[in-house]
């Protein structure tokens, strides 16, 4: 079962919190909150969504590059993640 699976229910909530914080930004700017305000509610919302990103990114080499069940599992899992970064650091 992969990590994703096991920890669904607290992946989905990270996942709210940080649509909260987006939302929370967009009401900042109807509210026409000042610039700072407004910036430092996106750096708050990146920031929550890199922890998540580098979790994840964790898990999956941790279950399918580390420790995975096969040879075959090992180079597609590595293969993943290799297209993963290069996908991230675009």
């Amino acid at each position: 079962m992969s990590h994703t699976i096991r920890q669904k229910e607290k992946l989905i909530a990270r996942i709210r919190r940080i649509k909260g914080q987006l939302d929370g930004v967009e009401r900042a700017l109807e509210a026409e909150a000042s610039c700072g305000e407004v910036l430092r509610q996106l750096a708050s919302a990146r920031g929550a969504l890199t922890g998540l990103t580098a979790e994840l990114m964790e898990g999956h080499l941790q279950e399918h590059v580390i420790e995975p069940s096969s040879e075959d599992e090992r180079r597609v899992g590595g293969q993943e993640m290799i297209d993963v970064i290069r996908t991230y650091l675009k």
